[in-house]
């Protein structure tokens, strides 16, 4: 259907942001995500661990709530530290857009695009097996098909794909909100054992027994949803994709920032309300999660572009885009390999715990920290970065 015929006020001006159209849009690098990206895997690679040794400091209401926050929620609910995979998603969908109407503009096909595509799924999924999905134990019956953040980046990127490539962005809207509804569909209104009274529970939702049902005994066995929930994971994507439209714009970067603010904002309030009917609970990753975790990462990128990008603070922000630029080599070297950058970081610290006392543990993780950063800044320092 050609969306003209529809006639509605503005609805011609948002197809400028389509990734096809390579003319108009503005090229500038936007240091603030690359910030962001690296902020987030600060918390993957050990800062989570960090505060949550400061209660062993402290030991006051505050050092208790930070390390409350510094775990997931239970089950419902959100604590500060369930922002990191949604945030990881919703930055993927920001670069997107950049990458796409760069390829595009070089004369990409949408054949070199889908080669692309697809190499890029098939490798997040490899590593995604390698770092939780048991694939480096050879074992058959420990390896588990589908359980970590990179095999929900890459069907949040496959599904972003076909949606920004294929659709009017008017469309690429309706479609977000429909993979939204469309999950909160099956979870509200699918009967388990009879009836729909248990919807939500923790052992006897419907992604969950869909799971467990496609997956068997390669499913991971924790409360945890994928394959249902890729619905979502392609929605959370999608949010950043928006921003990414709006980030590589002419407007000012004051509208931007104010764009953001707002999006942001009113994300959050429709999350709260659909929250009464729709709970945010991020293990199964339901809808309301979507705009609640979706709010919390373009207030975030409001944040770090309008201190970063409007005005231009730059200082004490390196570490942060040392970290982000090679951010999937981080994530699986820590998670590969985390004793090993404790160890290494131990043995500076080690004979200092006596006059260190309650500090040791942060220290610790500081110092594991430290020995794959710098690892990182070696490889920022000879421009090696490896993309997929």
């Amino acid at each position: 259907m050609d969306i003209s015929a529809l006639k509605l006020p503005g609805l011609k001006k948002i197809e400028i942001f389509q990734v096809r159209n390579t003319e108009i849009l503005s090229t500038e690098r936007v240091v603030s995500v690359d910030a962001l990206r690296g902020f987030d895997m600060f918390w993957i690679m050990g800062g989570d661990m960090m505060f949550i040794g400061l209660d062993n400091v402290f030991q006051n209401k505050i050092s208790a709530f930070l390390k409350v926050q510094m775990d997931h929620t239970a089950w419902f609910g959100f604590n500060f530290y369930d922002i990191i995979m949604p945030l990881f998603l919703f930055l993927v969908g920001v670069s997107m857009v950049f990458s796409f109407r760069k390829r595009l503009s070089a004369g990409g096909t949408d054949k070199a695009l889908w080669r692309h595509t697809i190499k890029r799924v098939l490798i997040l999924w490899i590593l995604g097996m390698v770092v939780q999905g048991n694939l480096l134990s050879y074992n058959i019956d420990q390896i588990h098909l589908y359980s970590n953040t990179l095999q929900a980046i890459a069907s949040g990127y496959l599904i972003a794909t076909v949606l920004i490539l294929y659709l009017p962005v008017f469309y690429q809207i309706l479609s977000t909100i429909g993979l939204m509804l469309a999950y909160w569909a099956i979870v509200a209104l699918i009967p388990v054992a009879g009836s729909t009274a248990g919807m939500y529970s923790m052992d006897a939702n419907v992604p969950i027994i869909f799971d467990h049902f496609i997956l068997g005994h390669f499913d991971d066995g924790l409360e945890y949803t994928w394959i249902i929930s890729s619905l979502n994971f392609g929605a959370t994507t999608m949010l950043g994709v928006f921003c990414g439209y709006i980030m590589q714009s002419h407007r000012e970067k004051i509208e931007k920032f104010s764009f953001f603010l707002l999006l942001g904002i009113s994300l959050i309030a429709i999350s709260l309300v659909w929250n009464i009917w729709h709970p945010i609970i991020k293990k199964i990753w339901t809808s309301s999660f979507v705009l609640f975790s979706g709010g919390i990462s373009v207030l975030l990128l409001a944040v770090f572009y309008y201190l970063i990008d409007v005005i231009a603070i730059r200082k004490g922000i390196k570490w942060l885009i040392i970290l982000g630029s090679n951010a999937i080599v981080g994530y699986v070297a820590w998670h590969l390999f985390k004793k090993s950058f404790l160890y290494a970081g131990k043995v500076f610290i080690e004979d200092l715990k006596p006059y260190i006392g309650n500090w040791y543990d942060t220290l610790y993780y500081f110092c594991g920290f430290l020995v794959i950063y710098l690892i990182m800044w070696y490889m920022y320092k000879n421009k090696t970065f490896i993309k997929i």
